[in-house]
């Protein structure tokens, strides 16, 4: 029993029952009843944390989400989130978050990734990190490929938060699982191949209006292609490593 993390459940459930989203889940039966995985998630919007542990709770099962270390040093947000188990990235200490991500797993605990490591501006799946497949190796865990469709309308980078009643539809799916296998690069292209498809099939479900931002280019939408949206992603790492450049001279 986790009372903090059930009653925290609870009222995101309120929350999304107040912005009027609508949920369709499929395939919540492959989340195992015990025992460790990796659930893989893509990466569309910033609430997508907060969706993508709706199918777990039908094995009344919580998921450890793997988040920046910036949540865990704030007073507010820090103690929720350690008190719900999550697990510190920090950046600079990076092999230490992986380690307690692997001991986790092992403990026979679910833990949450997002593969692209960060939001996708395009809307489709970004070249994957090795991380998720190099934890499932290390902890003879599968992981759980999981896709959530809808997100980026709610709220998004670089578009204004949608967070009243918007009445949106969300599509989460869940795939079989992955048992772990070497190397992890082949794995992880396996991953990528197997949540691809459970991202067409979502969204040939899915309404997808013309030059909406909200709607990949390949469906007629006005969001950047993968490769214009990898661009932007360039820039802005160029853009902050110059700024923290600027503040490391400055002091």
């Amino acid at each position: 029993m986790e009372p903090f993390y059930r009653t925290i459940i609870g009222v995101a459930r309120a929350i999304f029952a107040g912005q009027g989203l609508k949920f369709t889940v499929s395939g919540e039966q492959h989340f195992p009843a015990t025992g460790g995985a990796v659930v893989a998630i893509n990466h569309t919007g910033y609430m997508d944390f907060t969706y993508a542990g709706l199918p777990a709770r039908r094995v009344k099962r919580y998921i450890r989400f793997m988040a920046k270390n910036d949540v865990f040093v704030n007073k507010i947000s820090g103690p929720m989130m350690r008190a719900m188990k999550h697990i510190p990235v920090d950046r600079a200490a990076g092999s230490d978050s992986y380690r307690a991500a692997v001991q986790a797993l092992r403990d026979g605990e679910l833990v949450g990734v997002f593969p692209e490591a960060t939001i996708s501006r395009s809307f489709e799946l970004k070249e994957f990190k090795s991380g998720a497949a190099r934890m499932s190796i290390e902890s003879g865990t599968p992981v759980i490929p999981m896709v959530i469709w809808g997100s980026q309308r709610v709220w998004t980078k670089g578009f204004p938060k949608r967070l009243g009643r918007t009445n949106t539809p969300i599509t989460i799916a869940v795939g079989e699982p992955i048992a772990p296998f070497e190397p992890a690069s082949e794995m992880t292209a396996l991953l990528h191949t197997r949540m691809e498809e459970l991202l067409r099939g979502v969204q040939a479900n899915y309404e997808h209006p013309a030059g909406e931002y909200w709607v990949p280019a390949r469906l007629g939408g006005g969001a950047p292609t993968l490769e214009e949206a990898n661009e932007m992603d360039v820039a802005e790492a160029a853009e902050k490593a110059a700024r923290r450049s600027r503040e490391t001279e400055g002091n």
